[in-house]
């Protein structure tokens, strides 16, 4: 029947529609999809009715950079990340996967992440020897991948990272990586060929190596452990990369989309890179929550990150091409460790890189940004949900509120206030660059197509299973 529903959503102060902006409507949800959007529900039938109490509705947010399954295995670590990505509004989650072997081995993490996410999942392959380029097709074809991440940072003296861990396993796997310009060249050409985008940390190993020497060497009295971080991997090496990854970029006519952009220096050339055109494709820019929140100044190891956090004039500088509408995404770069592993021997070299951010991203960009106003929600819905759904394949299903789509949906509550603490973002780590700060702007309600996931900052624990793996087909990005 046109006039009945399953779920109503009603009341709302405005539904932020990609787009088109503010609009003074109800939704109607049927089969976990969009049925309409009506600005009359007199005469609606629905089986049950959400009061949106004069809210913000947003569509559900989309987190492009999430890594979990390093320090616990998947089965485990889906579990908590995704309670946390649904406290923070978080609909769909995109997980970093790393493998030292073959690819063909990707259905024992698939099957180890079912029926363990709250929320809907979706994968990146990470790119780390060049046998894998080879299997770039069957991860296409036949298990829905159409990314590809190139650790640019890991070559040389710096070649060591931690892998995901196989299903049921506990022990922290290191592996080694050289990245050079054969495996990066083949990497993005293969992936162009495919229809599929090539992710790039741009960091240059030789120049971070050089500068890591250099800082270990001398007597720091006056700098913080995040100063002396920020001067051993400067954002040269970050630009030199950019342009290096733009090379192959131009040359392969592909796109590329740079990761977790916290430099004024990187921002600026991928920037001039996008003037200099000539690519026939598209230079995307992710920034991250921390680099429009945190700089040096926090003084604690807890921020020690890859790219490092950097001055307050980065931070304006992000804040100002946000703005501007020069980035185009934001992840959280989440990573879920504990305090323990995370501090190391307690001094900023043997420190772990990554902190969790997955549950904070929201209450960050409304508090610090539409709170303050420096962006609108129509700008938060666009980098945290439209663009990354239309860059990596997943609109109109996800990314928007429209009829057909999925009934992914978070109200917001503007005005609410709460104190960060581990037990409110029920993420497996025990800590968060927040911890303390009062954030004002929280989700009150996260929807996963037609489910109630998590209501008055409590998850349903009944939706563990609901979240399914999001294949994204060649041809599928926009």
């Amino acid at each position: 029947m046109e006039n009945s529903c399953d779920i109503l959503i009603t009341n709302a102060k405005g539904v932020v529609v990609p787009e088109i902006g503010i609009v003074k409507t109800d939704i109607l949800i049927e089969n976990g999809r969009i049925k309409s959007l009506q600005r009359s529900t007199e005469n609606i039938q629905a089986s049950h009715t959400i009061n949106a109490d004069d809210k913000y509705v947003l569509p559900g947010v989309i987190d492009p950079h999430v890594h979990y399954g390093v320090y616990r295995p998947i089965e485990e670590s889906a579990k908590t990340e995704s309670a946390s990505a649904a406290i923070g509004g978080v609909t769909t989650i995109m997980r970093m996967l790393r493998m030292c072997g073959s690819y063909r081995h990707i259905e024992k993490q698939l099957e180890a992440s079912k029926n363990n996410h709250h929320v809907d999942y979706s994968i990146h392959a990470s790119i780390l020897h060049p046998s894998q380029i080879q299997e770039i097709p069957y991860l296409v074809t036949k298990i829905g991948i159409n990314s590809f991440k190139i650790y640019m940072n890991l070559s040389g003296e710096l070649n060591h990272i931690l892998m995901d861990l196989d299903p049921e396993s506990y022990e922290l796997h290191e592996g080694e990586v050289n990245m050079n310009d054969d495996l990066l060249s083949s990497t993005i050409r293969s992936a162009k060929t495919l229809d599929s985008l090539t992710m790039i940390h741009a960091e240059d190993p030789l120049i971070c190596a050089k500068y890591m020497n250099r800082e270990k060497e001398k007597k720091q009295e006056n700098s913080t452990d995040l100063e002396i971080w920020s001067s051993s991997r400067p954002p040269i090496s970050e630009s030199t990369s950019v342009t290096r990854a733009t090379s192959f970029a131009r040359q392969f006519h592909s796109d590329l989309y740079f990761v977790h952009i916290g430099s004024a220096r990187a921002l600026d050339t991928i920037l001039e890179q996008r003037q200099l055109g000539n690519t026939n494709g598209n230079l995307y820019i992710e920034t991250c929550p921390h680099y429009l929140t945190h700089t040096t100044d926090f003084d604690n190891i807890l921020g020690k990150v890859v790219p490092p956090l950097r001055s307050k004039n980065d931070l304006d500088h992000l804040w100002s091409a946000l703005c501007q509408g020069h980035i185009d995404t934001i992840g959280t770069d989440h990573v879920a460790n504990r305090l323990s592993t995370k501090v190391g021997e307690g001094d900023i070299w043997s420190a772990l890189a990554g902190f969790p951010g997955l549950a904070t991203m929201i209450p960050v960009l409304l508090s610090y940004g539409v709170n303050k106003g420096r962006i609108n929600l129509k700008r938060v819905v666009e980098v945290t949900s439209y663009n990354t759904s239309r860059i990596f394949g997943l609109y109109p299903r996800k990314g928007t509120i429209r009829p057909g789509s999925d009934a992914d949906l978070v109200i917001v509550d503007l005005s609410l206030k709460k104190k960060v603490s581990p037990d409110l973002l029920m993420s497996y780590s025990d800590y968060s660059i927040y911890d303390g700060w009062e954030l004002e702007g929280w989700p009150d309600l996260t929807m996963v197509r037609g489910n109630i996931i998590m209501e008055d900052g409590e998850v349903d624990k009944a939706t563990l299973g609901h979240g399914k793996f999001i294949r994204r087909p060649i041809n599928s990005r926009e």
